[in-house]
Protein backbone atom coordinates (compact mmCIF):
# COMPACT_ATOMS: atom_id res chain seq x y z
CA UNK A 1 0.00 0.00 0.00
CA UNK A 2 2.97 2.32 0.32
CA UNK A 3 2.96 2.81 -3.16
CA UNK A 4 -0.54 3.78 -3.57
CA UNK A 5 -1.89 0.70 -5.48
CA UNK A 6 -4.38 -0.01 -2.17
CA UNK A 7 -7.11 -2.19 -3.01
CA UNK A 8 -10.30 -1.07 -4.18
CA UNK A 9 -14.04 -2.13 -4.51
CA UNK A 10 -16.58 -0.91 -7.34
CA UNK A 11 -19.86 -1.58 -6.51
CA UNK A 12 -22.16 -0.66 -10.15
CA UNK A 13 -21.14 -2.01 -13.29
CA UNK A 14 -23.14 0.19 -15.53
CA UNK A 15 -20.79 1.81 -18.48
CA UNK A 16 -19.64 4.59 -15.66
CA UNK A 17 -18.72 1.66 -13.59
CA UNK A 18 -16.78 -0.71 -15.86
CA UNK A 19 -14.64 2.02 -17.10
CA UNK A 20 -13.90 3.21 -13.32
CA UNK A 21 -12.76 -0.49 -12.31
CA UNK A 22 -10.99 -0.76 -15.98
CA UNK A 23 -9.11 2.55 -14.89
CA UNK A 24 -8.29 1.00 -11.37
CA UNK A 25 -7.14 -2.33 -12.92
CA UNK A 26 -4.80 -0.39 -15.47
CA UNK A 27 -3.31 1.76 -12.48
CA UNK A 28 -2.27 -1.59 -11.45
CA UNK A 29 -4.99 -1.75 -7.77
CA UNK A 30 -6.15 -4.77 -6.57
CA UNK A 31 -10.14 -4.48 -7.60
CA UNK A 32 -12.67 -6.02 -6.79
CA UNK A 33 -16.13 -5.68 -8.26
CA UNK A 34 -20.18 -5.95 -8.19
CA UNK A 35 -22.92 -5.53 -9.52
CA UNK A 36 -26.78 -6.71 -8.77
CA UNK A 37 -26.52 -8.08 -12.21
CA UNK A 38 -23.74 -10.29 -11.67
CA UNK A 39 -23.05 -11.13 -15.77
CA UNK A 40 -21.79 -7.00 -15.97
CA UNK A 41 -18.46 -8.60 -14.26
CA UNK A 42 -17.62 -10.87 -16.15
CA UNK A 43 -15.38 -8.85 -18.83
CA UNK A 44 -13.69 -7.24 -15.59
CA UNK A 45 -13.02 -10.36 -14.07
CA UNK A 46 -11.27 -12.06 -17.38
CA UNK A 47 -9.30 -8.65 -17.05
CA UNK A 48 -7.98 -9.54 -13.71
CA UNK A 49 -10.72 -8.18 -11.18
CA UNK A 50 -12.04 -10.35 -8.42
CA UNK A 51 -15.82 -10.79 -8.72
CA UNK A 52 -17.26 -10.40 -5.35
CA UNK A 53 -20.42 -13.37 -4.69
CA UNK A 54 -22.31 -10.73 -2.34
CA UNK A 55 -22.25 -7.17 -1.97
CA UNK A 56 -21.00 -7.92 1.66
CA UNK A 57 -17.99 -9.67 0.07
CA UNK A 58 -16.87 -6.65 -2.08
CA UNK A 59 -17.17 -4.10 0.99
CA UNK A 60 -15.19 -6.33 2.95
CA UNK A 61 -12.51 -7.05 0.53
CA UNK A 62 -10.88 -3.36 0.20
CA UNK A 63 -10.32 -0.24 2.26
CA UNK A 64 -11.44 1.91 -0.60
CA UNK A 65 -15.00 1.37 -1.74
CA UNK A 66 -15.88 3.14 -4.39
CA UNK A 67 -20.36 3.12 -5.54
CA UNK A 68 -21.64 4.55 -8.42
CA UNK A 69 -24.87 3.39 -9.33
CA UNK A 70 -28.37 5.00 -10.58
CA UNK A 71 -29.28 7.29 -7.96
CA UNK A 72 -28.85 8.03 -3.68
CA UNK A 73 -31.52 5.16 -3.22
CA UNK A 74 -29.88 2.99 -5.35
CA UNK A 75 -26.79 3.56 -3.20
CA UNK A 76 -28.83 3.04 0.46
CA UNK A 77 -30.44 -0.10 -0.75
CA UNK A 78 -27.13 -1.59 -1.75
CA UNK A 79 -25.07 -0.98 1.32
CA UNK A 80 -27.62 -0.51 4.05
CA UNK A 81 -28.17 -4.22 4.53
CA UNK A 82 -24.02 -4.60 4.87
CA UNK A 83 -23.42 -1.23 6.18
CA UNK A 84 -21.63 -2.83 9.63
CA UNK A 85 -18.82 -3.61 6.98
CA UNK A 86 -18.01 -0.01 6.19
CA UNK A 87 -16.82 0.41 9.70
CA UNK A 88 -13.17 1.81 9.44
CA UNK A 89 -13.26 2.05 5.25
CA UNK A 90 -13.56 5.08 3.46
CA UNK A 91 -16.89 5.06 0.89
CA UNK A 92 -16.46 7.13 -1.94
CA UNK A 93 -19.73 7.71 -3.55
CA UNK A 94 -19.70 9.01 -7.56
CA UNK A 95 -23.45 8.77 -8.14
CA UNK A 96 -24.93 11.49 -9.15
CA UNK A 97 -27.41 13.65 -6.91
CA UNK A 98 -27.76 16.93 -5.08
CA UNK A 99 -26.11 18.45 -2.87
CA UNK A 100 -28.30 17.43 0.07
CA UNK A 101 -27.97 14.06 -0.73
CA UNK A 102 -24.33 13.92 -0.11
CA UNK A 103 -24.35 15.56 2.54
CA UNK A 104 -26.79 13.35 4.58
CA UNK A 105 -24.71 10.40 3.05
CA UNK A 106 -22.05 11.56 4.83
CA UNK A 107 -23.99 11.19 8.16
CA UNK A 108 -25.27 8.12 7.04
CA UNK A 109 -21.31 6.74 6.56
CA UNK A 110 -20.19 8.58 9.45
CA UNK A 111 -22.76 6.58 11.71
CA UNK A 112 -21.65 3.38 10.67
CA UNK A 113 -18.06 4.25 11.39
CA UNK A 114 -16.50 4.79 7.80
CA UNK A 115 -14.63 7.61 5.83
CA UNK A 116 -16.80 9.13 3.50
CA UNK A 117 -15.72 11.32 -0.31
CA UNK A 118 -18.37 12.06 -2.16
CA UNK A 119 -17.48 13.11 -6.17
CA UNK A 120 -18.67 14.04 -9.23
CA UNK A 121 -17.27 12.60 -12.56
CA UNK A 122 -17.41 15.41 -15.44
CA UNK A 123 -16.26 12.89 -17.96
CA UNK A 124 -18.04 10.41 -20.22
CA UNK A 125 -17.25 6.61 -19.55
CA UNK A 126 -14.26 6.25 -22.46
CA UNK A 127 -12.53 9.12 -21.02
CA UNK A 128 -11.64 7.96 -16.99
CA UNK A 129 -8.27 7.03 -16.93
CA UNK A 130 -6.71 9.57 -19.29
CA UNK A 131 -5.33 12.92 -17.91
CA UNK A 132 -7.98 14.81 -19.58
CA UNK A 133 -10.96 13.25 -17.14
CA UNK A 134 -11.87 15.62 -14.21
CA UNK A 135 -13.72 13.76 -11.21
CA UNK A 136 -14.25 16.56 -8.38
CA UNK A 137 -14.20 15.65 -5.13
CA UNK A 138 -15.88 17.24 -1.36
CA UNK A 139 -14.51 15.55 1.89
CA UNK A 140 -12.17 16.21 4.53
CA UNK A 141 -8.65 17.06 3.71
CA UNK A 142 -7.05 14.63 5.45
CA UNK A 143 -9.02 11.77 4.35
CA UNK A 144 -8.52 12.72 0.53
CA UNK A 145 -4.82 13.64 0.57
CA UNK A 146 -4.32 10.21 2.14
CA UNK A 147 -6.64 8.39 -0.98
CA UNK A 148 -5.46 10.57 -3.57
CA UNK A 149 -2.71 8.51 -4.57
CA UNK A 150 -5.60 5.71 -5.97
CA UNK A 151 -7.99 8.08 -6.57
CA UNK A 152 -5.73 9.29 -9.63
CA UNK A 153 -5.78 6.58 -11.06
CA UNK A 154 -9.47 7.64 -12.33
CA UNK A 155 -7.99 11.07 -14.36
CA UNK A 156 -5.26 13.62 -14.18
CA UNK A 157 -8.34 15.96 -13.45
CA UNK A 158 -8.37 14.47 -9.59
CA UNK A 159 -9.60 17.86 -7.72
CA UNK A 160 -10.45 18.40 -4.01
CA UNK A 161 -13.05 21.22 -3.45
CA UNK A 162 -12.89 21.29 0.50
CA UNK A 163 -14.23 19.43 3.42
CA UNK A 164 -17.77 20.44 2.45
CA UNK A 165 -19.30 17.11 0.81
CA UNK A 166 -21.91 18.97 -0.97
CA UNK A 167 -19.56 20.82 -3.21
CA UNK A 168 -19.01 18.43 -5.79
CA UNK A 169 -22.48 18.37 -6.71
CA UNK A 170 -22.89 21.84 -6.86
CA UNK A 171 -19.93 21.80 -9.00
CA UNK A 172 -21.25 19.31 -11.27
CA UNK A 173 -24.45 20.92 -11.98
CA UNK A 174 -23.24 24.31 -12.53
CA UNK A 175 -20.74 23.08 -15.05
CA UNK A 176 -23.62 20.96 -16.58
CA UNK A 177 -25.67 24.08 -16.85
CA UNK A 178 -22.71 25.85 -18.49
CA UNK A 179 -22.48 22.74 -20.97
CA UNK A 180 -26.52 22.84 -21.97
CA UNK A 181 -26.65 26.49 -22.48
CA UNK A 182 -23.35 26.21 -24.96
CA UNK A 183 -25.24 23.45 -26.63
CA UNK A 184 -28.53 24.94 -27.06
CA UNK A 185 -27.01 28.30 -28.14
CA UNK A 186 -24.93 25.95 -30.69
CA UNK A 187 -27.92 24.18 -32.01
CA UNK A 188 -29.97 27.14 -32.35
CA UNK A 189 -26.91 28.81 -34.61
CA UNK A 190 -26.42 25.52 -36.65
CA UNK A 191 -30.19 26.22 -37.61
CA UNK A 192 -29.74 29.96 -38.65
CA UNK A 193 -26.92 29.54 -40.69
CA UNK A 194 -28.34 25.44 -42.01
CA UNK A 195 -31.43 27.57 -43.28
CA UNK A 196 -28.95 29.15 -45.87
CA UNK A 197 -27.81 25.65 -46.68
CA UNK A 198 -23.97 26.47 -44.72
CA UNK A 199 -23.19 23.15 -42.99
CA UNK A 200 -22.52 23.12 -39.75
CA UNK A 201 -19.46 21.73 -39.86
CA UNK A 202 -18.55 24.75 -42.13
CA UNK A 203 -19.76 27.26 -39.33
CA UNK A 204 -18.23 24.93 -36.59
CA UNK A 205 -14.28 26.37 -36.70
CA UNK A 206 -15.94 29.93 -36.64
CA UNK A 207 -18.31 28.91 -33.75
CA UNK A 208 -15.28 27.27 -31.93
CA UNK A 209 -12.85 30.42 -32.19
CA UNK A 210 -15.89 32.66 -30.78
CA UNK A 211 -16.39 30.89 -28.08
CA UNK A 212 -12.65 30.76 -27.15
CA UNK A 213 -13.04 35.20 -27.32
CA UNK A 214 -16.40 34.49 -25.74
CA UNK A 215 -14.87 33.10 -22.54
CA UNK A 216 -12.34 35.32 -22.14
CA UNK A 217 -15.33 37.91 -20.79
CA UNK A 218 -15.41 35.25 -17.86
CA UNK A 219 -12.38 36.48 -16.07
CA UNK A 220 -13.88 40.49 -15.82
CA UNK A 221 -17.58 39.10 -15.48
CA UNK A 222 -16.09 36.73 -12.61
CA UNK A 223 -14.35 39.53 -10.72
CA UNK A 224 -17.30 41.96 -10.86
CA UNK A 225 -19.52 39.00 -9.84
CA UNK A 226 -17.36 38.80 -6.43
CA UNK A 227 -16.46 42.30 -5.58
CA UNK A 228 -19.93 43.51 -6.80
CA UNK A 229 -18.74 46.49 -9.00
CA UNK A 230 -20.27 45.84 -12.37
CA UNK A 231 -18.92 48.98 -14.28
CA UNK A 232 -18.79 47.95 -17.66
CA UNK A 233 -15.52 47.67 -19.49
CA UNK A 234 -16.74 46.48 -22.59
CA UNK A 235 -20.35 46.60 -23.62
CA UNK A 236 -23.03 48.15 -21.33
CA UNK A 237 -26.43 46.14 -20.80
CA UNK A 238 -28.42 48.48 -22.99
CA UNK A 239 -26.06 47.81 -25.99
CA UNK A 240 -27.07 44.00 -26.01
CA UNK A 241 -30.66 44.99 -26.46
CA UNK A 242 -30.51 45.83 -30.41
CA UNK A 243 -28.48 42.67 -31.23
CA UNK A 244 -30.66 39.95 -29.16
CA UNK A 245 -33.95 41.61 -30.87
CA UNK A 246 -32.04 40.98 -34.27
CA UNK A 247 -31.32 37.36 -33.72
CA UNK A 248 -34.74 36.89 -32.14
CA UNK A 249 -36.50 38.89 -35.66
CA UNK A 250 -33.76 36.80 -37.98
CA UNK A 251 -34.77 33.66 -36.10
CA UNK A 252 -38.77 33.64 -36.20
CA UNK A 253 -38.58 34.82 -40.29
CA UNK A 254 -37.09 31.60 -40.54
CA UNK A 255 -39.49 29.50 -38.40
CA UNK A 256 -36.74 29.18 -35.81
CA UNK A 257 -37.56 28.44 -31.97
CA UNK A 258 -36.41 32.12 -30.63
CA UNK A 259 -37.19 31.23 -26.95
CA UNK A 260 -33.83 31.51 -25.55
CA UNK A 261 -33.07 34.85 -27.20
CA UNK A 262 -36.47 35.64 -25.99
CA UNK A 263 -35.58 34.82 -22.49
CA UNK A 264 -31.97 36.56 -23.03
CA UNK A 265 -33.69 39.79 -24.18
CA UNK A 266 -35.98 39.54 -21.34
CA UNK A 267 -33.50 39.48 -18.47
CA UNK A 268 -31.96 42.14 -20.19
CA UNK A 269 -34.67 44.76 -20.27
CA UNK A 270 -34.97 43.79 -16.38
CA UNK A 271 -32.13 44.75 -15.88
CA UNK A 272 -32.35 48.32 -17.54
CA UNK A 273 -35.63 48.78 -16.07
CA UNK A 274 -33.99 48.35 -12.21
CA UNK A 275 -31.67 51.55 -13.64
CA UNK A 276 -28.46 49.23 -14.91
CA UNK A 277 -28.92 49.86 -18.35
CA UNK A 278 -24.53 51.32 -18.35
CA UNK A 279 -23.76 48.00 -15.77
CA UNK A 280 -21.59 45.30 -17.51
CA UNK A 281 -23.65 41.92 -18.60
CA UNK A 282 -22.04 40.86 -15.21
CA UNK A 283 -25.26 42.43 -13.74
CA UNK A 284 -27.77 39.43 -14.81
CA UNK A 285 -26.17 37.32 -12.00
CA UNK A 286 -28.61 39.47 -9.83
CA UNK A 287 -31.62 38.11 -11.51
CA UNK A 288 -30.27 34.46 -10.48
CA UNK A 289 -29.06 34.88 -7.01
CA UNK A 290 -31.54 34.07 -4.05
CA UNK A 291 -33.09 37.25 -2.17
CA UNK A 292 -31.77 38.22 1.25
CA UNK A 293 -33.93 36.39 3.44
CA UNK A 294 -35.96 38.46 6.44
Amino acid sequence: MGDGRVPVTVIGLGMMGRALARAFLAGEHPTTVWNRTAGRAEELVAAGAAGADSVAAAVSASPLVVVCVRDYQAAYEILGPVSDALTGRLLVNLTSGTSAQARAMAGWAAERGAGYLDGAIMMTPPGIGTAEAVILYGGPSETFAAHRPALTALGGGTIHLGADVGLASVYDVALLGIMWSTFNGFMHAAALVGSENVPATTFLPLARQWLTGVASFLTPYAEQIDTGDYTASDATLETHLSPVEHLIEESRARGIDATAAEYTKRLVEEAVANGHALDSYARIVEHFTPAPRA
